[in-house]
């Protein structure tokens, strides 16, 4: 199946690519904000110390007087209509070539805030009245003492406004894509493609998991050379799984075509030792019980293995039982060895499970029949209730234990059986429908005292809500 990549509108680097434009753009503009402001307040400053200068040359005439002519060219060299400045204990002095009877909106830049110089610089570059005028008044650069005041027009003040907000859109565009550029570049080449390469690979092993080549991981040590390394060794292990259940199946299938044939085989020589049985030799009557026990175990193995191969996952047909009552059917259900086994029950009386009893019985039966087989004299089946409505089955024999090997392989089938002729079934099946209860099947100690496995299961049903019988 040819892969299908994404199309580059809704591509990966392509919405990364937008983000980051975006991101950058939205820090421009909080950049962009302040810096309009403060350069309208450093260009009314600016107007005011030029209007400091330019009455400074009335200060230098006899009578605080100059001609019309100079005033007119001080009035223009600081772009004012009127000038005005006022010292403290001084009069106050004035330039005008013709005082307007009103301005159109007063600006003093000694009481003005972060907020309110944004808005001011807002305003007066989104406004579109030419004819606007202003008046500044606000502490001379160059002496803080004296206070100037001047009215001016607003529209040379919105054209350098205008020429200074262009200025930085345009640096704001070029630093976004320069940004946005290298960002794309580098997620590309460390995200996108190797991304893709990942894509590729898991749909390679997905058309054919047995003949795709493996995922070979970059020698990476972040956090994609990792998720690589770990689908490699996750790849391996699935081939390694279907190798396994491919040998299983065709294991299932031959005994399957040959299950008939032995049976009848069985069945005859079960036929031919029964009557051993009553033979007259003492020692064909001493062997005969090993035979049949031989016998026995042939069958039982053969079903076991067909049964794990076709069954799969049993379904659960959850009711609600007693567990002593259950434990003690398991029990009764038993061959008897000689000598018999001591059986322990320490159960509370009332104490119920919803779960699906007959596979619980398997459960409790396979894992009673590999103690007694395993060797134990002793075997004691407990319980307890635990916080979180779970309940705790521990199954404790007096056996030998179990030896390193079959610990390492405890729940693998064919694997976890440390006896000659046992297939392993027996745990791996229990454990298999524990989980399926939602519960947990688990070694807890083995050695030359014996072993205990501990069964967690949940407990659905509480006490509280079960009627009574």
């Amino acid at each position: 199946m040819a892969l299908e990549m994404p199309t580059p509108g809704r591509s990966l680097s392509a919405r990364l690519l937008l983000l980051t434009i975006g991101f950058v753009m939205l820090a421009e503009v909080l950049i962009f904000l302040p810096s309009v402001a403060r350069f309208r307040q450093d260009w009314l400053t600016q107007r005011l110390a030029a209007g400091h200068l330019a009455i400074l040359a009335l200060e230098a005439t006899p009578y605080g007087m100059v001609s019309p002519e100079l005033e007119v060219r001080l009035l223009a060299h600081v772009g004012a209509l009127a000038v005005g400045m006022e010292m403290p204990g001084q009069g106050k002095l004035m330039l005008s070539m013709a005082m307007p009877s009103a301005v159109d909106a007063s600006y003093d830049l000694r009481q003005v805030g972060p907020v309110m110089m944004i808005g001011n610089a807002l305003a007066a570059l989104f406004r579109s009245d030419d004819g606007r005028l202003i008046r500044v008044v606000g502490a001379s650069p160059k002496d803080p003492a004296a206070t100037v005041e001047m009215v001016i027009e607003e529209a040379p003040l919105r054209a350098e406004l205008t020429a200074f907000a262009l200025r930085i859109l345009g640096l704001s565009l070029l630093i976004s894509l320069l940004t946005a550029a290298m960002v794309y570049l580098s997620l590309l080449w460390l995200m996108v493609r190797p991304l893709r390469r990942l894509t590729q690979a898991l749909i390679a092993f997905r058309d054919d998991p047995e003949g795709a080549p493996l995922f070979a991981p970059p020698a990476r040590s972040d956090e994609f050379g990792l998720a690589a390394r770990e689908l490699a060794r996750m790849q391996q292990g699935l081939r390694e799984a279907l190798g396994q259940q491919a040998r299983l199946a065709a294991l299932g299938t031959a005994v399957s075509k040959i299950s008939h044939d032995l049976r009848n085989i069985l069945a005859t020589t079960r036929l031919v030792s029964d009557r051993l049985v009553e033979s007259e030799d003492p020692a064909v009557r001493r062997l005969t019980p090993t035979l049949l026990g031989s016998i026995d175990r042939a069958v039982n193995l053969c079903e076991q293995t067909l049964a794990f191969v076709r069954e799969g996952r049993p379904p659960l047909q959850p009711s609600r039982f007693l567990l002593a009552d259950l434990v003690a059917e398991v029990g009764s259900a038993l061959p008897v060895p000689h000598p018999p086994i001591t059986w322990i029950a320490d159960l509370p009386a009332d104490l119920r499970l919803e779960a699906d009893r007959a596979q619980l019985f398997r459960v409790l039966t396979n894992m009673a029949q590999n103690a007694l087989e395993a060797g134990a004299s002793r075997l004691a089946i407990s319980a307890r209730l635990e916080p979180g409505e779970r309940v705790a089955i521990l199954v404790a024999d007096n056996g030998p234990g179990l030896p390193p090997r079959a610990r390492e392989h405890l729940f693998q089938p064919f694997r976890g059986s440390s006896r000659p002729g046992s297939s392993g079934l027996g745990l791996a099946i229990a454990r298999e429908i524990v989980n399926l209860h939602g519960g947990e099947l688990t070694l807890v100690e083995s050695g030359a005292g014996g072993t205990t496995f501990r069964i967690e299961l949940p407990r659905v049903a509480s006490l509280a809500r079960v009627p009574a019988e």
